[in-house]
């Protein structure tokens, strides 16, 4: 199976999960950037490309609840288009994830992860969980 990495943009981090070639999803990091400097944020997805070879990436789309796309849905649509201007060779899908960042501070909660751990830890979950969800709509 094919290995990915899934990620969830914000405006200062960026969650960031794998998979591995049995398909399981694993938590990497959050990488924080200065407010809206996706150009360090790129920079990192491309040095892990290179550390990992893994071109295969899934990025959250995030989509509001009545079906439309605001500004960080543009956002996150140009962040995969200038990745993919940087290196033709990535395939980059975008992926709904709305409810994902919900769902991941539910399981944290649910977990008794303290509240300081739990914005450490949210992104990053929250990239698991996009990566999965993509992961089993594709059927793999």
């Amino acid at each position: 199976m094919e290995k990915y990495i899934g990620l969830d943009l914000g405006t200062t981090t960026l969650g960031v999960a794998t998979s591995d070639a049995l398909g399981f999803v694993h938590g990497l990091e959050t990488f924080r950037f200065p407010k809206e400097a996706y150009g360090q944020a790129r920079k990192y997805v491309h040095d892990l490309v290179a550390k990992t070879g893994i071109k295969n990436i899934v990025i959250g789309l995030p989509i509001n609840m009545d079906g439309s796309q605001g500004f960080r849905a543009e956002s996150s649509k140009r962040f995969k288009e200038d990745l993919e201007k940087e290196d033709p060779s990535l395939k980059i899908e975008l992926v709904d994830e709305r409810l994902t960042t919900v769902s991941a501070q539910k399981t944290l909660r649910e977990l008794n992860v303290s509240s300081r751990n739990q914005k450490q830890s949210v992104d990053r979950l929250a990239a698991c969980e996009i990566l999965d969800f993509y992961l089993r709509m594709k059927g793999r």
